[in-house]
C-alpha cells in the first residue's frame, strides 16, 4: 500500500533511507545535518507546497517518494527510496507513478530530479522511466562527497526536445528498445529483424559520440511521460554541401502510433536543422513504404 506519510512516519523513514545508503561505500548517513526533512517528512514537504508518500509492507514503511514545485510548472521528484526486500516488486515504479500523477494533477508540464554518480541501479529505474540526463553535474559539498546528474522528463499528450550529449547517452537504452521494437514490426532503417538489444545500444552509443562531436543532432519525443520516439539530423555532411543535413532513424514505438508523435518529430527536426544554419533536408526510404 503507498499512502501519505505522516510526520509519525519521522523514524520509519530515516530507517529505510539510511539503509540505502548504507549500501554504497562512502556515503555517510547524517540526517540531522543534510537531510533533516525526513524527521517529519508530511510538515516538511507541506511547507514546499509538494507531498511525501510511504510504501506499506504488512505494518512496516518500506519505500518513500516525494514531490515538490519548483516554479514555472516544472516540480522535483525525490526521496525514492526502497528497502531491498522489496525491489523487483513493482513497489518502485509505483512510488514514482504516484509523485508523477500528483504533479501532472497540480499542473506540472516538466519534471526534474537529482540522482548520486554512484546510484548506476538508480540511473537505469530512472531513465527506463522516460528521465534523461541534463546539464552540469551538481557537487553539494556534504559529508559523503556526493555528485549528482540532473534528470528531465517532459509531461504532455506530445513533447519533443533535442538531447544534448548527456540526454543522448543517458537515452540509449530506452531508444535501443524502439529501435528494436520498429525493425520487428518491419520497419525500413537499415536493420534485419530480429535485432538484438545490444546492436541496437551500438548504435545508439555510436550516435552519443556524433553528437559530442556536434555531428548528430538527437531529437526525442515523449507523450504522456513516456519516451516513445526519435528522429536524428547527420550533419556531417562532405565540405561542397554544408547547407544539406540528412532525417534518418525516425521511430515512434509501434503502441505510440497516431497520436502526432511522427509529424510533431519531423516538425522539430525542421526547426532544429533551421537553427543549425541546414536549408535543405534529405532522407531516403522504402519504395512504397
Amino acid at each position: 500500500m503507498i499512502r501519505a506519510a505522516t510526520d509519525a512516519d519521522g523514524a520509519a523513514v530515516v530507517a529505510v533511507v539510511s539503509a540505502c545508503w548504507d549500501e554504497y561505500p562512502g556515503c555517510v548517513t547524517d540526517i540531522a545535518g543534510e537531510a533533516p526533512e525526513l524527521l517529519a517528512p508530511a510538515s516538511a514537504l507541506a511547507a514546499k507546497g509538494g507531498a511525501f508518500w510511504v510504501f506499506i509492507a504488512g505494518d512496516t514503511v518500506a519505500g518513500t517518494v516525494a514531490a515538490w514545485p519548483l516554479g514555472h510548472g516544472v516540480w522535483e521528484v525525490g526521496k525514492l527510496y526502497l528497502a531491498v526486500a522489496h525491489r523487483a516488486s513493482g513497489a518502485a515504479r509505483d512510488l514514482l507513478a504516484t509523485a508523477e500523477a500528483h504533479a501532472a494533477t497540480a499542473g506540472a508540464t516538466e519534471l526534474r530530479l537529482w540522482s548520486d554518480t554512484r546510484f548506476e541501479r538508480a540511473h537505469a529505474f530512472y531513465e527506463k522511466h522516460g528521465f534523461v540526463r541534463t546539464g552540469p553535474l551538481r557537487v553539494l559539498g556534504d559529508r559523503s562527497g556526493s555528485i549528482e546528474f540532473g534528470y528531465f522528463k517532459p509531461l504532455g499528450r506530445c513533447v519533443v526536445r533535442v538531447l544534448d550529449v548527456a540526454g543522448a547517452a543517458s537515452a540509449e537504452r530506452r531508444l535501443a528498445a524502439i529501435l528494436c521494437a520498429c525493425v520487428d514490426g518491419g520497419a525500413a532503417v537499415s536493420f534485419l529483424p530480429p535485432l538484438d538489444l545490444a546492436t541496437a545500444r551500438a548504435f545508439w552509443a555510436d550516435a552519443t559520440r556524433a553528437v559530442a562531436v556536434d555531428k548528430r543532432t538527437v531529437l526525442a519525443a515523449w507523450s504522456d511521460g513516456a519516451l516513445v520516439g526519435t528522429v536524428t539530423l547527420g550533419r556531417d555532411t562532405p565540405t561542397d554541401q554544408p547547407h544539406r543535413a540528412e532525417v534518418s532513424k525516425l521511430l515512434v514505438h509501434p503502441g505510440a502510433r497516431r497520436r502526432g508523435v511522427a509529424r510533431a518529430l519531423m516538425l522539430a527536426a525542421e526547426d532544429a536543422a533551421q537553427a543549425a544554419g541546414r536549408t535543405l533536408l534529405t532522407l531516403d526510404t522504402r519504395e512504397g513504404d
